[in-house]
């Protein structure tokens, strides 16, 4: 672990490769766990205001399980994630023509239907981050889900932090990213 301004990063994310491989896992990350997508308050109202140009591209299933439980809910820890429909997929998943897990909010996004690309916890996986009264934890989350994602980042030598560089960014900025980029360099020097 090291710290970079108020965030404790694994070094996991400099150590480990990682590239989705949505032709192998088909986007199981959306469709698996016992839990919707960690949202933030700010999030949560994003999906309330943005939910009726969105709502065009979800599946019939999907606008049923918000009508009846919001665009967002809480856990029994009162945590905010996305709803999903009886417990299993995402509300907001969608299938392609090959029967692969995307989701409706970027797919409104990228049709230039919402200035919103999707949940940063979606953004950012493999990568979660925790939220303490001082600091931030960084960490690269293992699921057995995603062991193709590890072998083709492994093939093309990609660790997570590149794989995720955009949503980094986005949540905490250039120069932090600039400074990750640093001390990955130092470590593999």
């Amino acid at each position: 672990m090291f710290q970079l301004g108020k965030t404790i990063v694994s070094e996991d994310i400099i150590e480990k490769d990682f590239v989705c491989n949505l032709s192998a896992c088909k986007g199981a990350c959306c469709i698996d766990g016992d839990a919707g997508a960690p949202l933030s308050k700010e999030e949560a109202n994003i999906l309330e205001d943005i939910y009726p140009k969105v709502k065009p591209y979800l599946r019939p299933e999907g606008i049923k399980a918000i009508e009846k439980l919001g665009t967002s809910t809480v856990n029994e820890w009162d945590e905010i994630e996305t709803p999903l429909i009886n417990n299993a997929d995402c509300a907001y998943v969608i299938f392609d023509e090959k029967n692969t897990a995307l989701c409706a909010i970027e797919e409104a996004y990228n049709q230039g239907d919402v200035s919103w690309k999707k949940p940063i916890s979606c953004h950012l996986y493999p990568i979660r981050i925790k939220d303490y009264s001082e600091f931030s934890a960084v960490n690269y989350e293992k699921w057995d889900i995603c062991d193709d994602a590890c072998t083709l980042g492994k093939e093309l030598q990609v660790p997570v932090y590149k794989f995720v560089k955009e949503a980094l960014i986005r949540k905490f900025g250039e120069d932090w990213y600039a400074q990750l980029e640093d001390v990955a360099s130092k470590m593999k020097s």
